[in-house]
C-alpha cells in the first residue's frame, strides 16, 4: 500500500529502497507508539522521508506537532555514527537508514526481522548498497547485528570473545547461527487470514 507496487518488484535500486523504507515503517507501526521514535528519526525527518518517498501518506498531525527529537540510547547512537561514517550513497536516505537501522537493532529479534524485511538477503543487499565499506568487512558472513557490535568493540580496542579463533568461541552459534524465520509481514498476514477464517469455521459468517 505504501509503495503502490508489487513487493516482489525490487530489481531496481529505487524500488528496493522504497521497499526497505516501507518495510521499516510498517514494522515500527506494528510495535505501537510514536512511529518516529520507533524508527529512530525526528518527526521532521520522518515527515521529509514520507514526502520524498510516499507523498500520498501524511504523518499524524499530533506526532508532527510534538516535534519529536532523536532520543536514542548510547548504544544506538554509537551504531548510527558507525553507519554514517561508512555511507556509500548520496542524499538523505543514507542518513535516515543509519538512524533507522541503529534504532531497530536494539529490538530483540534478528535485525532483518525487526526491519520488516523478508530475509537476511535483503538486509545484506541494503547494507552493501548504502554502507558498502562496512558491509565489505563482514568477510565471514557473521550475523549483522553481532558484526556491528563486534566492529564497535574492535574500534575501541576491545574483543567480544576471549578466544582468537571464532570457531573456538562459546558464542559461535550466536554470531554465525541460522537466521531463518518468518518475516513480520508474513506473520501479520497469516494472523489476519486466521482471524477472518474464524467466523466461517464457527458457522457464523454474516450473510
Amino acid at each position: 500500500m505504501l509503495t503502490g507496487a508489487d513487493p516482489a518488484d525490487i530489481t531496481s535500486d529505487s524500488n528496493f529502497d522504497r521497499h526497505v523504507l516501507a518495510s521499516i515503517l510498517v514494522a515500527a507501526t506494528m510495535d505501537g507508539g510514536l512511529v518516529s521514535e520507533k524508527v529512530g528519526l525526528t518527526s521532521h525527518e520522518l515527515a521529509a522521508l514520507l514526502e520524498q518517498y510516499f507523498p500520498s501518506i501524511r504523518i499524524n498531525r499530533e506526532e508532527l506537532l510534538l516535534r519529536v527529537k532523536r532520543n536514542e540510547s548510547d548504544e544506538a547512537a554509537m551504531l548510527r555514527d558507525l553507519l554514517l561514517a561508512q555511507r556509500s550513497t548520496e542524499g538523505d536516505i543514507g542518513n535516515w537508514l543509519a538512524g533507522m537501522i541503529a534504532r531497530r537493532a536494539i529490538e530483540p529479534n534478528h535485525l532483518w526481522e525487526d526491519l520488516g524485511l523478508r530475509g537476511r538477503g535483503e538486509l545484506s543487499r541494503l547494507l552493501g548498497r548504502h554502507f558498502a565499506p562496512l558491509a565489505a568487512r563482514n568477510t565471514n558472513n557473521m550475523r549483522w547485528k553481532r558484526f556491528f557490535y563486534r566492529t564497535l568493540c574492535e574500534d575501541d580496542g576491545l574483543v567480544m570473545c576471549t578466544t582468537p579463533v571464532c570457531t573456538q568461541c562459546n558464542d559461535f552459534n550466536l554470531c554465525f547461527g541460522d537466521e531463518s524465520g518468518e518475516s513480520r509481514m508474513a506473520e501479520r498476514r497469516r494472523e489476519v487470514l486466521l482471524q477472518a477464517a474464524v467466523p466461517v469455521a464457527a458457522g457464523t459468517w454474516p450473510m
